[in-house]
């Protein structure tokens, strides 16, 4: 057992022993390899250190170099650039100097001119002295020789003169005029045509009586009633008057107000419609019927208004417009006649180049008056001014209103397409037509109106009044006074007349010369 446990024992002394030593010279060798790695690492270091310090260097003295490089170029730039200022400078001063010397030679020469200017002023004042003294005596000269005075050999030569100029300017007038017109009608026809063509109406001619068909005969002695009772009742309550004769299943209801007509004769339908014909129904259609117009023209207005495009009106403004659909003009529709102008204005507008919808808005309002001047003193033109003006409407559209039909002069040329568009509405064939007795009254004062001039021999009106051929003296008017007479004579017949569309005046002069042979 003892022997056993020796070894054991001596086996763990050793280990005891032998762990630190081994430890320890474990730990002088890793000292000795850290010695070393760290010598090492100095030494690396060391050489890092001169090799950064050597770059260091070697680029400071490359940016040493490169700022004198930089320092050279910018001084030989700056060198440069003084000797090109001080060349520019050198340029100026000489050009300076060349001007101030022109500018002195400039002075001088014009102060010689002045001093020969002043010397011949002086020369011509003796000059005109002298031309004056001799004028003067060729003066006394000539009054001695012809026996007249001055102011009187003045006033022969003035009116000498004046009878050339005279003839002169009518010659000038006539070829004026002749080329103004043939361009300004080529023009003016071009603009017209191209605004009919795309502006057609149909014209039907509007009487001043209704007819209102009945289902039969029997229906005239309802409508007139016991003793006429019914009758009465619906002419009084409508102010329109019933004819009730041998036409075969109709009433006539004539009325010189179109819009009392027309309520007259929707109230008479709806009674035969409704079959009840006695004076209190009577009453009560009539208010239906008062109803019923008022709202068809307030329709016909707004449909007239979006119809042509004109928006913004005043609703008082529609009303009245909606109330031309029962207004005529020698038997052409008011509010038909509106739009077309309107219609006719907008196409005039855009040819010529303005406002198209100012035009349109003026076209419809011109004839506005004719809405209330059966109630009103006054012409539909004055009237229609009022109400553009209490209802604020654009000042072109005022003076369109005004100047339509030549009461006052047109401001604008919306103004004058107004003119423009309402002849050509009013003179399309079939649009109007006009009684005989003021057919012909117009044609009588248009030879009237001729023969007032002094010259006129006889004068014949023609073409229904759109010319008027105007026979003169000859020993009393030339040729070249036809052409002032011609003037004249339209001058006063726009001024005096109204009409529609435009009277050619056509002067004439002839000479006859009758010998008899023997």
């Amino acid at each position: 057992m003892l022997s056993i446990v020796i070894p054991i024992i001596c086996v763990i002394v050793t280990l005891v022993v032998a762990i630190p030593v081994s430890f320890l010279i474990f730990q002088n060798n890793q000292k000795k390899v850290n010695a070393k790695k760290i010598g090492s690492a100095e030494e690396q270091a060391r050489q890092i250190i001169d090799d950064a310090v050597k770059n260091a260097e070697a680029k400071k003295r490359e940016a040493l170099l490169e700022a004198k490089e930089e320092n050279l170029r910018a001084k030989n730039d700056l060198e440069q650039e003084i000797r090109e200022r001080r060349s520019e400078i050198s340029k100026n001063e000489n050009r300076i100097m060349q001007k101030e010397e022109n500018l002195d030679r400039k002075i001088e020469a014009a102060d010689k001119r002045e001093a020969n200017f002043h010397r011949k002023e002086d020369e011509l004042r003796k000059k005109e002295s002298e031309l004056e003294k001799i004028s003067q005596q060729r003066a006394q000269e000539l009054e001695r020789i012809s026996g007249l005075t001055s102011e009187q050999a003045k006033e022969m030569l003035l009116d000498t003169v004046k009878a050339d100029i005279q003839i002169d300017a009518a010659k000038l007038i006539k070829e004026t005029l002749t080329i103004a017109k043939e361009e300004a009608n080529k023009k003016a026809k071009d603009i017209l045509v191209t605004a009919i063509q795309k502006c057609s109406a149909d014209h039907v001619a509007e009487a001043t009586i209704s007819v209102v068909q009945l289902p039969s005969d029997e229906m005239k002695g309802r409508i007139i009633g016991r003793e006429g009772r019914n009758i009465r009742t619906l002419e009084t309550l409508t102010g329109v008057e019933l004819i009730v004769d041998d036409t075969p299943e109709a009433v006539v209801l004539s009325a010189f107000d179109p819009v009392r007509r027309e309520i007259a004769r929707v109230a008479l339908e709806k009674l035969i419609v409704d079959g009840r014909i006695h004076p209190a129904r009577i009453e009560e259609m009539v208010n239906a019927a008062k109803r019923e117009v008022d709202n068809t023209i307030r329709e016909a207005g707004e449909e007239a208004s979006l119809e042509v495009g004109v928006h913004g009106l005043n609703p008082e403004l529609i009303k009245l417009l909606g109330r031309m659909k029962f207004r005529t003009s020698y038997g052409q529709n008011g509010l038909k006649h509106s739009i077309e102008v309107a219609e006719l204005c907008g196409l005039l507008a855009a040819e010529v180049g303005v406002d198209t919808r100012l035009a349109k808005r003026s076209g419809l309002l011109h004839d506005i008056g004719k809405s209330i001047d059966r109630e009103r003193e006054g012409s539909h033109v004055q009237l229609g001014v009022e109400i553009c003006k209490k209802y604020k409407e654009d000042p072109v559209v005022i003076n369109s209103v005004a100047s339509h039909h030549g009461d006052v002069e047109p401001e604008s040329l919306i103004a004058c397409l107004v003119q423009a568009a309402d002849t050509i509405s009013a003179a399309r064939p079939g649009a109007r037509r006009e009684t005989m007795e003021a057919y012909t009254q117009r044609l009588q004062q248009l030879e009237e109106i001729t023969h007032e001039f002094k010259g006129v021999e006889k004068s014949y009106a023609i073409q229904a009044g759109r010319e008027v051929r105007v026979m003169v003296i000859p020993d009393q008017i030339d040729d070249a006074g036809m052409v002032i007479l011609a003037h004249e004579i339209s001058k006063k017949i726009e001024a005096e007349m109204k009409y529609p569309g435009q009277i050619k005046v056509n002067v004439i002069r002839e000479s006859r010369v009758t010998d008899f042979a023997k």
